[in-house]
């Protein structure tokens, strides 16, 4: 049997997490000592190994405890299914790592990069998941609509649609020496607002939060870094700029 403390340290949570999880019935202890230690048994273990598992893969915890607390809850088909989802994240970011290391030797002069090989890893899946996490500031309705509205698209306009999008990160790149304030770097601001279109579209707060998530987010960060390691920044300054001007 395991007390919060010990079970904290071994699983690398804190107590006040393991509080809140007893609190919301995510995990219960296995049973409470005269003393009112929370004790933690093997099956608590593995419930609590579930969790963390969906936690890593970004579920809510009210999803979460929909899931574990079926009765007919698989532990071993669900490992089996987290197995397969980390293996797909990790082949993700292992292709995310060869472009950041390809990107790092072309800005070094040690080997030339072509404009295709920027978004080497950038899968349609994943831009388009990027899309709806942003879309996810709003009401689940405009969640829902964006999807429909991707979703109307054939093959080929979805394609012409990514295209673009590289594009104007492309362009954005190039337009760093400019600066953010320059007509030219406030123009493709618009461009890439304008593409927003084919998606969502946000107002200048929700702008100027998307912006914001390119440097705070670490899986935003690290794609942008992948095209240039000051594009991140660089686009948050400039849409900085732009949501100024309107705002006026």
């Amino acid at each position: 049997m395991f007390t919060v403390k010990h079970l904290s340290q071994l699983a690398g949570v804190t107590p006040r997490t393991l509080h809140h999880y007893d609190q919301i019935g995510l995990l219960k202890p296995t049973r409470i000592g005269e003393n009112g230690y929370r004790y933690y048994g093997e099956e608590a273990l593995l419930r609590l190994q579930q969790i963390l598992l969906y936690r890593e893969l970004d579920l809510p915890l009210d999803d979460i405890k929909k899931i574990v607390a079926r009765r007919d809850f698989d532990v071993l088909g669900a490992l089996q299914s987290h197995k397969d989802a980390l293996q797909k994240q990790a082949a993700r970011l292992n292709r995310l790592l060869v472009t950041v290391d390809n990107t790092i030797q072309h800005l070094k002069g040690e080997k030339p990069m072509s404009e295709k090989g920027l978004f080497e890893g950038f899968s349609e899946e994943e831009q388009e998941k990027y899309a709806q996490e942003a879309e996810q500031m709003n009401d689940p309705e405009t969640v829902r609509a964006s999807n429909r509205k991707w979703n109307s698209y054939s093959a080929a306009k979805k394609e012409s649609i990514m295209a673009e999008g590289k594009a104007i990160y492309l362009d954005l790149i190039a337009a760093i020496p400019a600066g953010a304030d320059s007509s030219e770097t406030q123009a493709l601001i618009q461009r890439w607002r304008d593409h927003m279109d084919y998606f969502w579209t946000p107002n200048l707060d929700q702008l100027a939060a998307i912006a914001e998530g390119y440097v705070n987010d670490p899986r935003f960060k690290a794609n942008f870094d992948a095209m240039n390691p000051q594009l991140a920044e660089f686009m948050r300054e400039a849409v900085g700029v732009y949501v100024g001007k309107r705002k006026k």
